[in-house]
């Protein structure tokens, strides 16, 4: 089966934000079949306490009316951390489309405790960038999760 246009979209941020030398993590929030924000992992690259896939996608969108997020879907390539799934919940964003939860699993409880629909696609591109970069760079994949 192909793999979802939306999630071929948030690799192919995840794929930008490697090339810039940063964490291989892509997100879209699209709305009414369309894609209004896209962005990547921003935290090495500008030096970003909060700017992982998720945010960055959500900060790309613009400020939108409350309805908006409402009636959005959200494709991260990795489970959502603390963080995004907060941010997740706070906009009120319905559906999460994760790409793999192997090399991290986020929040996915906590969101699905909150009625937030989470699918998780367990696809390899995801699970190959995201292996691969813990192997080539153990410190700021650390970093980036909050561990020592």
């Amino acid at each position: 089966m192909p793999l979802n246009m939306f999630m071929q979209a948030a690799i192919d941020e995840a794929k930008l934000g490697l090339e810039g030398g940063g964490i291989p993590i892509g997100s879209v929030l699209v709305h009414n079949g369309k894609i209004i924000g896209r962005g990547h992992n921003r935290r090495v690259q500008d030096g970003s306490a909060i700017l992982h896939g998720e945010m960055s996608a959500l900060e790309n969108a613009g400020r939108q009316p409350a309805a908006v997020y409402r009636e959005s879907v959200i494709y991260t390539t990795l489970s959502p951390c603390s963080m995004c799934s907060g941010a997740i919940l706070l906009f009120g964003i319905p559906k999460v489309v994760i790409g793999e939860n192997q090399t991290f699993m986020g929040e996915e409880a906590l969101l699905k405790s909150r009625g937030v629909q989470v699918e998780v696609l367990q696809d390899q591109t995801c699970i190959d960038l995201m292996n691969r970069f813990i192997l080539s760079k153990p410190t700021i994949w650390n970093e980036d999760i909050g561990e020592p």
